[in-house]
């Protein structure tokens, strides 16, 4: 699959050093093509090809995000959005500070560029299905939160959640993951999912990636450790899923478990969430 790579230019930030170092490196183990910010927002038209044959990765340096907004003001469709503020969040490291890339700058670009360069170019085997042979059905019964004019759902049970407004349902030694009914209205339309990649392990309470909707930018924040075995995606092909059924074709991914039940002492269960719904919403 070819792919196009659009950067900020990484001129006063060591964020941005990384994020430029991305895209010189997709462009040489994926033959990616670089676009230029200035010369796309001068003249959108030189990209026309490129665009219309190739899959738009987007990498942004900071939260200020100068690149995605670029691409969003110009309507352009962009199949992968890279953070590299968050990804250095995730990774534990820290830059060195200096505009110039130092070593742990090039390493954390080359792992990125790696993965962004499999994904694309490698055949995601969870991906086709969307998911595990694990069945998981829908909640039978909801508890509702009613605030003002707002209602709030939530299943009855079978279902655990995080102070993060995330939901976990463990069946065996799988798990689906998602974000709940509460969240979704709180973030109005999501228009974008940055899931992690298939095979990555994450601690409970550690990152699962982010979703985005014109209000805000949501960190999914796992409520149990494991492994991703599988990615929603008709989620990511259409992210307004979650809005429209967070608890059933909304799920965004699954987990192999790895320390279940322990896990489950530090969650809530659906009569303890639903209090912290109700006070949220009182407080908001």
């Amino acid at each position: 699959m070819k792919t196009a790579v659009l950067s900020c230019t990484g001129l006063d930030k060591p964020e941005g050093s990384v994020a430029r170092e991305v895209a010189i490196r997709m462009a040489a183990v994926a033959d990616s093509e670089i676009v230029c910010p200035v010369l796309l927002n001068r003249s959108l038209a030189r990209y026309k090809k490129v665009f219309a044959e190739s899959s738009l990765i987007v990498v942004d340096g900071c939260s200020t995000r100068c690149a995605s907004k670029l691409a969003e003001s110009l309507d352009l469709k962009i199949d992968r959005k890279v953070l590299i503020a968050g990804a250095l969040k995730s990774s534990g490291m820290t830059l060195e500070p200096t505009l110039r890339l130092a070593s742990n700058g090039e390493a954390l670009a080359k792992t990125i560029a790696e993965g962004l360069a499999q994904s694309f170019l490698a055949p995601a085997p969870a991906l086709p299905s969307g998911a595990s042979s694990t069945e998981f059905p829908l909640p039978g019964d909801y508890m509702v939160v009613t605030h003002d004019k707002f209602e709030f759902r939530i299943p009855a049970a079978g279902y655990w959640f995080n102070e993060n407004d995330v939901w976990v349902r463990p069946i065996g030694d799988v798990a689906r993951i998602g974000i709940s009914d509460y969240m979704q209205q709180s973030l109005t339309d999501i228009n974008f999912v940055d899931a992690p990649a298939i095979a990555q392990a994450v601690e409970q309470f550690g990152e699962l990636g982010t979703l985005e909707s014109s209000k805000a930018v949501f960190e999914v924040v796992a409520p149990v450790a494991g492994t991703v075995v599988a990615v929603n995606p008709e989620v990511i092909s259409n992210p307004t899923l979650i809005n429209e059924d967070p608890y059933g074709k909304g799920w965004i991914l699954e987990l192999k478990l790895s320390n279940w039940p322990g896990d489950q002492e530090l969650l809530l269960n659906s009569d303890a969430y639903a209090k912290t719904v109700k006070h949220k919403a009182e407080e908001a």
